[in-house]
């Protein structure tokens, strides 16, 4: 009986404390920008270099990065941006729609969905994964599916003008 009254009271608790402090994973949560659009997204080195130079930290980083990524997940995202191409800007384009909700052209969805989902997620874990952006990695996995969802749904859409097929 003793247990089945602990159990209740955490239930009750974990109940109470959830509904207080709703998940960050909700879609009505954050809807501002993780980065302004404006000279702030500008000086994310990755997205457009402010000049030519990249701290050699960052750099140093960067390539051990790459280094300890096991071959075969290393080949699979290759693979996935092989099937992205000719993905070109769209690439950065998406990176800017996770970062500042600026929503990227049908033509680049169409590039993005024509990869799959689970090529789509895995490209941008591993771009969140670079120095210049690995601040924001705990923050866009959300954003990554809101831009999934939004893209699959215009590239699906019948009521587009553009005439893009999958």
């Amino acid at each position: 009986m003793e247990t089945k009254t602990i159990f209740m009271a955490f239930f009750i608790m974990t109940t109470l404390v959830s509904s207080a402090y709703p998940s960050s994973g909700q879609e009505d949560v954050d809807v501002e920008p993780l980065v302004n659009p404006g000279h702030e997204f500008d000086t994310l080195d990755v997205i457009s270099p402010a000049s030519d130079v990249i701290s050699p930290a960052s750099q140093d980083y960067n390539i051990y990065m790459l280094e300890i990524i096991p071959p075969k997940y290393k080949m699979y995202v290759e693979t996935c941006m092989d099937k992205m191409e000719p993905i070109g800007k769209c690439g950065l384009y998406v990176i800017k729609e996770i970062l500042t909700n600026e929503h990227v052209s049908r033509e680049c969805c169409l590039k993005v969905v024509r990869a799959g989902k689970q090529c789509f997620i895995e490209t941008n874990k591993l771009m969140f994964q670079f120095y210049q952006l690995k601040r924001f990695a705990s923050q866009v996995f959300f954003k990554i599916n809101e831009v999934w969802n939004r893209c699959s749904a215009k590239v699906e859409s019948p009521s587009s003008s553009d005439d893009f097929t999958i």
